[in-house]
């Protein structure tokens, strides 16, 4: 996993729209990069609605927020229309970002072995350094561990 001090591995997704988004697209702002597992499931959405919910918060902070999972472009859009996320999702189908980021791993759930992105979010300041890292991220209390990070690196 990318360790807080290392530049961010720099990419370019597709988001929910079909559009080329990059990290370096937003230098100069703080990035709230967060992975998870799978849209449209129980805790990506209480994670989702929890950014959602406190967009007014992330703008005062100056931070854009990018989500990301191997989901495809059509079930982001679903999942940002039935919710109506205002911030960008990106599809990573093929891991290639999170295995960079170092959060694609092998997870077990009832008996079961498969892989998947951990639930994990990089705080990246504007000149694209990762200055925080919450490795394994509880969706209900997602929010305020990251404003209050994010606060305390000011």
């Amino acid at each position: 996993m990318i360790e807080p001090g290392s530049p961010a591995p720099d990419f370019t997704l597709d988001n929910q729209d079909g559009e080329s988004v990059s990290l370096s697209d937003h230098r100069g702002h703080w990035v709230v990069l967060y992975f998870y597992p799978k849209a449209d499931t129980p805790g990506c959405t209480a994670q989702a609605c929890g950014v959602r919910d406190r967009g007014s918060d992330y703008a005062k902070a100056d931070a854009v927020v990018l989500g990301v999972s191997p989901d495809s472009v059509r079930e982001l859009k679903k999942f940002a229309e039935k919710y109506g996320l205002p911030f960008t999702l990106l599809a990573d189908p093929d891991h290639a970002v999170a295995d960079r980021y170092g959060v694609w791993a092998e997870k077990s759930m009832y008996g079961r072995t498969y892989w998947g992105n951990q639930r994990s979010t990089f705080i990246i300041d504007g000149a694209g350094v990762v200055r925080h890292v919450i490795a394994k991220v509880t969706p209900k209390t997602h929010d305020d561990d990251v404003l209050a990070a994010i606060a305390s690196l000011r």
